[in-house]
C-alpha cells in the first residue's frame, strides 16, 4: 500500500524542517512525499533541498505560484500515485516514527475508504507541551452541523475518490477542508473508521484561529459548506462547539 503525503508551504523556514524530518524518519517506507511550494522567498527551499539531497526517498517538489493553500493541495493530489492521500501542513509533524505504519495497518484491517485519528495541539515554542488534545473519537457525520469534524490532518483518504467526488474547493478561504469532509462523509457516505491514536502534533496559531475575524470567516464558511451539502445550521448552532473546546482545554491541563 503506497501512501502519498502532501505538504504545501510558503515561507515556512521556521517549521518545515521538523515536518520533513517526521516523514523521513517513518518506519513505513512505501511513501510518496510531495511538497508544493508557492514561491517562498525565505530559506524554505534551501531547507527542503538540503533534507533530500542525500536521500533516495520517493520525493517530488513543485516550485511555482498558486492560487492559495487549497489550490496547492489540489496540485499535490493530482500528482499523487498512492493508494491513500494525507495532508501534512508545513507547521505540523507526525508524532511518532511509527505513525504512518500504525495507520496503514488499520487501513488494511478495516478496508475503509477513510481513516482518521487524534491530534495534539502543542505550544510553538515548546513542542513537548500539549495545549489541547483534539479527539475524533465521538465524531459522526450528523455532528457537522454543530461545527465538528474529524481532525483533518489525521485523515487518510483513498486517492481514487478525489477523481469521482472532487478535490478541495478553492472558492473557500479557510474551510475547504471542512466542506470536503462533509462532501465525502455526509453527502457521499464513504466508509470511514476511527483509530484511537495521536498521530500528529500541530502548532497552535493556525490560519483559522489567528483572530476573531478569522474565526468569524471560518464559521460563515462552515454554514455555507453545510448548506451546499444539504445540512442545516447557523452561527448560533456553531457557537455551541466552543463549550466543548473549553472542556478540552481544561481536560488537557488536568491530564
Amino acid at each position: 500500500m503506497k501512501i502519498s503525503i502532501i505538504t504545501v508551504c510558503y515561507n515556512s523556514e521556521k517549521t518545515i524542517a521538523t515536518t520533513i524530518e517526521s516523514v523521513l524518519t517513518q518506519t513505513y517506507r512505501d511513501i510518496e512525499y510531495i511538497i508544493i511550494d508557492g514561491g517562498s522567498t525565505d530559506g524554505t527551499l534551501d531547507i527542503i533541498k538540503n533534507n533530500f539531497q542525500l536521500t533516495t526517498f520517493n520525493f517530488q517538489l513543485v516550485k511555482e505560484p498558486d492560487k492559495g493553500m487549497y489550490d496547492a493541495m489540489n496540485k499535490g493530489i493530482r500528482m499523487a500515485t498512492g493508494d491513500f492521500v494525507a495532508i501534512l501542513n508545513a507547521d505540523d509533524f507526525y508524532n511518532y516514527p511509527g505513525s504512518i505504519e500504525t495507520m496503514v495497518n488499520y487501513l488494511r484491517k478495516t478496508g475503509a475508504d477513510m481513516c482518521y485519528s487524534d491530534v495534539r495541539f502543542v505550544h510553538p515554542d515548546d513542542l513537548t507541551k500539549t495545549v489541547r488534545y483534539y479527539s475524533s473519537a465521538k465524531f459522526k457525520p450528523s455532528l457537522f452541523r454543530f461545527g465538528f469534524m474529524p481532525a483533518h490532518p489525521s485523515c487518510f483518504i483513498r486517492r481514487k475518490l478525489f477523481n469521482t467526488i472532487g478535490c478541495y474547493k478553492t472558492c473557500y478561504h479557510i474551510a475547504a477542508d471542512y466542506e470536503l469532509l462533509i462532501r465525502f462523509l455526509y453527502k457521499h457516505q464513504i466508509s470511514h473508521r476511527y483509530l484511537a491514536f495521536d498521530i500528529i502534533k500541530m502548532r497552535t496559531g493556525g490560519k483559522s484561529t489567528k483572530s476573531w475575524k478569522s474565526n468569524l470567516l471560518l464559521n460563515r464558511e462552515i454554514v455555507r459548506a453545510c448548506r451546499e451539502n444539504g445540512i442545516y445550521t447557523n452561527l448560533f448552532i456553531l457557537s455551541l462547539k466552543y463549550f466543548i473546546k473549553v472542556f478540552e482545554l481544561i481536560f488537557t491541563k488536568n491530564k
